[in-house]
């Protein structure tokens, strides 16, 4: 009598084998934009120097090279400062380093703040729906009617009038920004949340008695994560851009305290006699916002599960 062999089956993933896998299909989906991890090495090192600023420039971005300044920028190479002086005799690339510090900071920590209001109030928009969604959509609206730019040069103009504080006016630029620039997020979390409420493992924490808060932070939001992450990246260029202009109009961060907008804001009236001295913050603005954006693109490619 012929015998029949059982059938061999297949172990089961186990979660950590999910997660492993999952995270190289992103990486290898990431790595298929070639301009983006280029975009993240480029990021990385921005950061780096603006962390170390210290370490890599030992040199005072506000001290004024008396001995060799004549009322003139100095060109690159003169008197041992690589990428010449300013306007007023401090090395430009001193300034340039610690100005990364400032801009980058601005822009962190406002995109932050704007994520963190944007996610709860669209999560709880998203989850809830009816009379809550209608409320904070109605908000949502009427803050995303004010025109950003001419608000913030009226604030940050206040409170440059009120204090001359350079800590305070760095804080309310970064609360200004972070407090206006939320309802993008606010929405694209909402959108994500009125499919994911209705999604089978949803109902079934529901089921199982698990609070509205657990059930919107604990399993809707980490699915949720993918847009938030790539308006986050996008979101930081924009605020650079935005930290930029300000400085360049004289409302963004005051002098002696270097950013890469005031610097640009300083060279306009020698960019005749001494072009470097806007060329290089320029490019510094130009590289990081190109580096970021596409970084941005490339982290969409990977999430979002549309494009796979």
């Amino acid at each position: 009598m012929a015998t029949t062999l059982p059938a061999q089956t297949q172990p089961a993933a186990t979660p950590d084998a999910d997660f492993h896998e999952s995270r190289n299909r992103i990486w290898r989906r990431f790595r298929k934009h070639r301009i983006a991890p280029i975009g993240g090495v480029i990021l990385i090192l921005m950061c780096l120097v603006a962390i170390f600023a210290n370490v890599i420039t030992p040199a005072d971005p506000n001290y004024i090279d008396q001995a060799h300044w004549n009322g003139y920028p100095l060109a690159p190479g003169v008197a041992g400062h690589l990428l010449g002086t300013d306007e007023n005799g401090r090395d430009l690339l001193a300034r340039l380093i610690f100005g990364a510090r400032i801009s980058l900071t601005v822009a962190v920590v406002s995109v932050m703040l704007q994520i963190a209001i944007g996610t709860v109030l669209g999560a709880i928009s998203g989850y809830y729906g009816g009379w809550v969604d209608f409320t904070i959509m109605r908000i949502t609206d009427v803050v995303l009617s004010i025109p950003l730019l001419p608000l913030l040069l009226v604030l940050t103009a206040i409170v440059a009038a009120t204090s001359n504080k350079a800590s305070l006016n760095f804080l309310s630029i970064v609360l200004i920004i972070g407090l206006l620039s939320w309802p993008g997020v606010a929405r694209i979390v909402r959108a994500s949340f009125l499919s994911l409420r209705e999604r089978e493992f949803a109902e079934a924490a529901r089921a199982l008695g698990n609070s509205d808060g657990r059930i919107i932070f604990r399993h809707l939001l980490p699915n949720a994560v993918a847009p938030i992450i790539v308006t986050a990246t996008l979101a930081v260029a924009n605020v650079i851009i935005l930290e930029s202009t300000l400085s360049f109009l004289g409302f963004g961060i005051q002098p002696p305290t270097a950013s890469w907008g005031n610097m640009l804001a300083n060279a306009s009236s020698n960019m005749t006699i001494a072009p470097w001295v806007a060329i290089f913050p320029g490019l510094c603005i130009l590289i990081t916002v190109l580096a970021i954006n596409y970084l941005g693109d490339g982290l969409r490619d990977a999430l979002d599960p549309n494009m796979r």
